[in-house]
């Protein structure tokens, strides 16, 4: 594969909404249970913690960076399918069913076929902030997203009569072994006043196949990522998806 740029992303779920999560910590990875019929005649594994896995053996929690991986002070924990749908559009500052303007700037959902998307968040506590690694399947090229962010480089999103504003600047990408990458810092302003809100978030995006893996670093206030980590833990997410 080749070796090309790197992304950076959005939020995640917001700080204190990932510590939420914590305590859904302790499920488990393996899969045992039944066998149940899936949609267009395909099969998925139910395990007991309610998490799926299709027949054909894709499982992309299997892929994720094992939460022991995160160095303190972050405290790890793999979202339950049923989270990540809650916690992934955090990721990319708009939230699931915000209108948007320009029309088109709407990052693609991803799908929701079971063992298509996993996700793993850690949470410094003392200083507000989030890593997440998310896995996800796609039917894109990583450039279809770049070019999207180069040409919304502000979006406003409107849900429930809250607007936000999101503000997206490529960046310059390690290098690392993927077909495609890319790397995005964006900040996300809501709120008026005193009750205004900014989020600060720093995405590094890498492509292998149909799987897309997505390291976000999210704060609230504009002080540095923790760069360092952040890339460590991206280049371990990397490494594990080639190695699967």
């Amino acid at each position: 594969m080749l070796c090309r740029s790197v992304s950076r992303s959005r939020p995640l779920l917001i700080a204190l909404g990932a510590t939420t999560f914590l305590a859904l910590a302790g499920c488990s990875s393996a899969v045992t249970g039944t066998a149940e019929a899936g949609g267009q005649g395909s099969t998925s594994i139910t395990s007991r913690d309610g998490a799926t896995t299709p027949a054909d053996g894709r499982d992309l929690g299997a892929l994720l960076i094992d939460p022991s991986q995160f160095p303190a002070p972050y405290e790890a924990i793999v979202l339950p399918p049923q989270a990540i749908a809650q916690a992934s559009p955090d990721l990319t500052g708009i939230p699931a069913g915000a209108e948007v303007s320009p029309a088109g700037c709407k990052p693609t959902e991803p799908s929701s076929a079971a063992g298509s998307a996993a996700l793993i968040v850690g949470t410094d506590n003392a200083n507000r902030a989030t890593i997440s690694i998310e896995l996800t399947v796609v039917d894109e090229p990583l450039s279809a997203r770049e070019e999207q962010l180069q040409q919304c480089g502000e979006v406003e999103a409107t849900k429930s009569g809250a607007t936000s504003v999101i503000r997206s600047t490529i960046s310059p990408a390690p290098p690392i072994n993927a077909d495609e990458t890319l790397a995005v810092k964006q900040t996300v302003n809501s709120g008026t006043g005193a009750d205004s809100v900014t989020q600060s978030m720093l995405t590094l995006m890498a492509q292998v196949d149909d799987v897309r893996i997505a390291a976000t670093f999210m704060s609230f206030d504009n002080s540095a990522p923790d760069a360092a980590v952040l890339d460590e833990l991206f280049t371990a997410a990397v490494q594990k998806v080639n190695a699967g």
